[in-house]
C-alpha cells in the first residue's frame, strides 16, 4: 500500500480520520492525501452566482479549507508520514472515486455516522454512496 486517500468534510471530526489515517500509513509506509470535495459554484452549475460579496465569501471559505488541509498535511509530515492536501470542487462522490483513480489509491478512508431512516431515504450517505461505487477498498471510520 503506497497512496491513502482520506476524505474530509470539515465536520469536526477530522482529527480522529487524520490519526487513522497516520496509523495505516505509518505502518505501510504510504502517503496520505487529505482531499476535501468543496460544493461546486452556484454559476458551475448553472445558477445565477449571486452578489459579488457572496462569490468573495465563498472565495475566502476555499481559502481557510485550503490552508486547513495544508496545516493537517504539515502536521502529518512532521510526524514522518509523507502528506498532501487537495481542494477540489464538485459533487462529492464523484469527486473522490476520480481523484482515487487519478492518483492509484490503494484505500480510501471516509468517516460514517449512522443515520435515521428518513434520513436515508431523502439525503442519502456519502459514504455508502462511495463504498457501492469504489473499485478501490473503503474504511469507514464510524464518527458516533
Amino acid at each position: 500500500m503506497k497512496n491513502i486517500l482520506l476524505s474530509i468534510d470539515f465536520n469536526g471530526n477530522e482529527h480522529l480520520l487524520i490519526e487513522q489515517a497516520f496509523l495505516f500509513a505509518n505502518s505501510f509506509d504510504a502517503k496520505i492525501w487529505l482531499l476535501h470535495v468543496a460544493a461546486p459554484d452556484p454559476d458551475f452549475v448553472g445558477y445565477e452566482p449571486g452578489p459579488q460579496y457572496i462569490r468573495d465569501s465563498r472565495a475566502e471559505d476555499l481559502r481557510k479549507e485550503h490552508q486547513l488541509l495544508q496545516k493537517y498535511a504539515n502536521e502529518l509530515n512532521a510526524r514522518g508520514v509523507e502528506a498532501e492536501g487537495l481542494l477540489i470542487q464538485g459533487p462529492t462522490i464523484e469527486m473522490v472515486i476520480e481523484e482515487s483513480e487519478k492518483l492509484e489509491i490503494d484505500m480510501i478512508i471516509i468517516g460514517h455516522q449512522e443515520h435515521n431512516f428518513l434520513y436515508k431515504v431523502f439525503i442519502g450517505s456519502v459514504s455508502d454512496e462511495i463504498v457501492q461505487k469504489s473499485t478501490i477498498p473503503v474504511l469507514l471510520v464510524p464518527l458516533d
